[in-house]
């Protein structure tokens, strides 16, 4: 680990004196977990549980301090740290979206009062390259008609079904996404419709001519999903695959991410 060098400490109940760190490759919107050794120089204990624990936390600035993801995850501390004790711990962090340069500032809260630095402590700050999600813009696409092959060096793989034919510039926008830090990345869906064939009740809030939306109130129709991420697989809608959009990882619906159907997909054939 290596030392966090000098910083300033107050007096008082709630006092941290940070000792040293570890940061391991941050990705947009991955989960890590550096390690963060430090001592209670206050004159208070700092307990785990309950309605007044204190727990370890973070903020995302940018370069000028402003906050871009404040009040990040909370971890709970390993165990009760008396006055003068010290503790190191793993603390789950998770990068911010999109990739960049970024400074992180790890600081302690005590629930339902206060963070360390608003009575006077300094946080552990430390500048921090955020690289992209995924290392290789490698895309597998499973479910089509042609049958393509899925590839198990892909960092991503598209789900998709008969009779969907992706847009120009389809693959490079999913892949833009999931760089960008999202885990589940959905599109817009081009039924066809017009006097002679209208679009599906259902397909109607996937129409495209929309942007990025990450409070999209839909399931994600054929989703693309980072490598290593479960889908939360629904009953599929008008025949195409369906999922909900994660609790636990980033997403994103994108209506410039679009597909064509060139044919109703049969809904009776089974996602590969």
């Amino acid at each position: 680990m290596e030392a966090a060098g000098d910083h300033p400490v107050p007096s008082g109940p709630l006092a941290v004196r940070w000792l040293a760190y570890e940061l391991p490759p941050i990705r947009a919107g991955a989960l890590s977990r550096p390690r963060v050794a430090f001592e209670n120089v206050g004159t208070a204990a700092w307990v785990p549980t309950g309605p007044r624990r204190v727990c370890l936390a973070y903020h995302w600035l940018d370069e000028l301090g402003n906050p871009i993801v404040w009040d990040g995850l909370w971890t709970a501390l390993p165990h009760e740290v008396q006055p003068g004790g010290r503790t190191e711990t793993e603390l789950t962090l998770r990068g911010p979206i999109p990739p960049g340069r970024y400074r992180l500032a790890v600081d302690l809260v005590a629930e339902d009062r206060y963070w360390f630095t608003e009575v006077g402590n300094a946080p552990l700050e430390r500048e921090v390259e955020v690289a992209p999600r995924i290392e290789r813009r490698t895309l597998a696409v499973l479910g089509t008609d042609e049958g393509a092959a899925d590839d198990d060096d892909a960092e991503v793989i598209a789900y998709l079904a008969s009779g969907v034919v992706p847009a120009p510039g389809w693959s490079d926008r999913v892949l833009d996404a999931h760089a960008d830090g999202y885990a589940v990345v959905g599109g817009s869906i081009d039924a066809g419709g017009g006097l002679l064939r209208r679009t599906p009740h259902e397909l109607a809030p996937y129409a495209p001519g929309t942007g990025r939306n990450p409070a999209f109130a839909h399931p994600l129709l054929c989703p693309s999903v980072v490598r290593g991420v479960e889908p939360d697989w629904i009953a599929k809608v008008e025949g195409l695959p369906a999922a909900n959009p994660p609790t636990d990882e980033p997403w994103l619906y994108d209506g410039r991410i679009e597909l064509r159907l060139t044919a109703r997909p049969r809904s009776d054939r089974r996602r590969d």
